[in-house]
């Protein structure tokens, strides 16, 4: 079983979905299997089919919560090392072709959210520059093609 590693912040709002879904989800998927079972004949209603579906991927999420929440680690931030990029490292990298800098934190894949520059550790970029130190360059190959970042600081 994979351990999964996240923040204080990120486990708390992983729990509070979790708990939205088991109390608020489930009633509502419930509901909407009622209405469409008084509707008439199961065997050729297309909202009850819909709303068994929903439930179906509802559940999915629920038990994959569960699973990421049984399995995790809360990681606190005053541990982490700055001399080397870790999870939850806010690393400044520099993009060699183009001459921008990027600021990312690297963050599980539960976590990711890259609006918010947190990317997975799990993502190309994240891979290539997990465990590097301030100076090193980084050769990775994304879907636009190939970067070479430079590692410029490592914050926690």
């Amino acid at each position: 079983m994979r351990k999964n590693y996240l923040s204080k912040e990120g486990y708390e709002k992983l729990d509070k979905e979790l708990r939205d879904l088991k109390t608020r989800g489930r009633k509502e998927i419930a509901q909407e299997i009622s209405e469409a079972r008084a509707q008439g004949d199961l065997s050729e209603n297309a909202e009850y089919d819909a709303a068994k579906e929903a439930q179906g991927h509802l559940e999915k999420r629920i038990a994959e919560l569960e699973n990421t929440l049984a399995t995790s680690t809360i990681i606190d931030e005053k541990d982490i090392n700055t001399s080397k990029a870790y999870l939850l490292s806010t690393v400044t990298i520099l993009n060699k072709k183009t001459n921008k800098e990027m600021k990312y934190t690297l963050v599980s894949k539960d976590e990711a959210d890259f609006k918010k520059s947190k990317i997975s550790v799990d993502s190309p970029i994240g891979k290539a520059i997990l465990g590097t130190e301030v100076g090193e360059v980084v050769k990775v190959k994304v879907p636009a093609g190939r970067l070479e970042l430079e590692i410029i600081k490592i914050e926690r």
